[in-house]
């Protein structure tokens, strides 16, 4: 397929269902202001849209898109804007908005804001087991009449029974 080709397929389907993929990359940062950055000649963004964010350093962040004007995007990053440099930031629309995995292992877990698991291990959820000479000494033997439990097995006022 020629360049020429390629590029009109690449427009047309931009224009069919606003969405291309693979998804453009642009370095039109105009402005950055507290925690948003302002993009300009930006293609049929989308809102809520995720933008990964490069520095010039190599650097990546991730940001939001919270607001479109025509051809402007507003993006508001989630790491913080400091180092980014108008001129040699590279943004990517992902065309994809902010998505979480939902499981049961998910339980006991501590995440961040973007649903990344910040704890790097799983927690026990049972809690601590009891020590048992920290526990009081049963003092309230249960006669049960029946020498053989009596005497083999001991119950104690309070005892938790299990079945097998």
């Amino acid at each position: 397929m020629a360049v020429i080709d390629a590029i009109t397929t690449h427009k047309t389907a931009t224009i069919r269902n606003y969405n291309t993929q693979p998804r453009l990359i642009y370095k039109t940062v105009v402005g950055v202001n507290g925690p948003l950055v302002i993009l300009n000649e930006v293609k049929f963004p989308q809102y809520n849209e995720i933008v990964h964010i490069t520095l010039p350093d190599g650097t990546q962040r991730s940001g939001q898109v919270l607001e479109i004007t025509r051809n402007k995007a507003v993006v508001q990053v989630f790491e913080g804007t400091s180092g980014i440099d108008a001129k040699n930031t590279i943004c990517e629309f992902t065309g994809d908005i902010l998505r979480t995995p939902v499981s049961e292992d998910m339980l006991g877990r501590i995440f961040n804001g973007s649903g990344k698991p910040i704890d790097r291990d799983f927690l026990d959820i049972n809690g601590q087991p009891i020590n048992p000479w920290s526990r009081i000494y049963p003092e309230e033997m249960i006669q049960t009449g029946i020498s053989a439990i009596d005497v083999m097995n001991s119950i104690a006022r309070g005892q938790v029974l299990h079945s097998a």
